[in-house]
Order: structure tokens, then C-alpha cells, then sequence
């Protein structure tokens, strides 16, 4: 389960609540894979270039075959911005025989920028970050992901009820 969306959607927040409510649903170990930590400890001295960016992306996705191919359900938390970056991880993922399941966490930049917990879009805003995802760079919004959930829009619970209700219509996970 790959969860994008612009930095502050809720990524993290939603798979982890996601990852929580199947915990006791499920045989197979779970894992969450969060932008942040992977930035942090695999990804460290990469740029917000697109080409670093990409590679961040593809690291991630590597990671995540790897704990798939064991029977670990996945679940990325990571902005992954560009269009053709995921569909190349997507392809990647089905031929080494896992599902990809995506889940854009949509919320608007007024919101994203309203919630802004780090402060990275007041930074970029005043042009202090380069390459600034939905700011100075480009965020490719997916056209056909497998659910969209309005963060902005929705509260936590019901959007955590409708992936788990994904996860069990993809059987994924089996029904409590």
C-alpha cells in the first residue's frame, strides 16, 4: 500500500492508523515504511532534486519488495511526487509478483499550508527551500489510484475505515 500525498496530508498518520486497526485482524506482519525515516537512515545526503527525489522513491519501493516477498504487508507513507516515478515502482512491484495498492491522501495546499507542522511551507514560500514539493516543484496528483481519501475533508476514522475496507475487498486482510 503506497500512500502519497503533499507533505502534511497524512500520510504517516493514516497508516499508521491503518497498520493499528488490522494489527489484531491479520497472520501476516505489517510494517510501516515512513518518508521521513527512510530519508533519515537510507536516504541521507539525497537532494529534493527530481532525480534524487526518484531515487529516495525507488529506495523505498526496493525496501518494500523486499519485506513483501517475505509476507509482510507493507504500508509507504512517502510523497513520492512525480506520476511516472510510481508508475515505474508500480511495475516493479507486479512483476516481482506483490500487489500495489495506492492510496493518495489528498488535502489542498491551503490546508497543507494551514497545518504546515514542520514549518516547511512558510520556509518555501519565502523561496528559503529550493525544490519544494507543491510549492516550487511539481506534485503529480495520481489519476487512477485505487482509493482517494480526503483528508481535509474527512475525519481519521473514516478515512482508516475505508482502506481497511479496501484491504478486506482486496483480500488483503481477512473480515473480524
Amino acid at each position: 500500500m503506497w500512500f502519497t500525498g503533499l507533505s502534511g496530508a497524512g500520510k504517516s498518520t493514516l497508516a499508521n492508523a491503518v497498520a493499528a486497526a488490522i494489527h489484531a485482524a491479520t497472520a501476516r506482519p505489517l510494517e510501516v515504511l515512513d518518508g521521513d525515516d527512510i530519508r533519515t537512515f537510507l536516504s541521507a545526503g539525497l537532494t529534493f532534486t527530481r532525480a534524487d527525489r526518484d531515487t529516495n522513491v525507488r529506495r523505498i519501493a526496493y525496501v518494500a519488495r523486499l519485506l513483501a516477498k517475505h509476507g509482510t504487508l507493507v504500508f509507504v507513507a512517502a510523497i513520492a511526487p512525480y506520476a511516472e516515478t510510481r508508475a515505474e515502482i508500480r511495475a516493479a512491484s507486479v512483476a516481482a509478483g506483490h500487489r500495489f495498492v495506492e492510496i493518495f491522501v489528498d488535502a489542498s495546499l491551503e490546508t497543507v499550508t494551514a497545518r504546515d507542522v514542520k514549518g516547511l511551507y512558510k520556509r518555501a514560500l519565502a523561496g528559503e527551500i529550493p525544490h519544494f514539493t507543491g510549492v516550487s516543484d511539481p506534485y503529480e496528483a495520481p489519476t487512477a489510484p485505487e482509493l482517494a481519501v480526503p483528508s481535509d475533508r474527512e475525519a481519521l476514522d473514516a478515512s482508516t475505515a475505508r482502506v481497511v475496507a479496501l484491504l478486506r475487498e482486496l483480500a488483503l486482510v481477512a473480515e473480524q
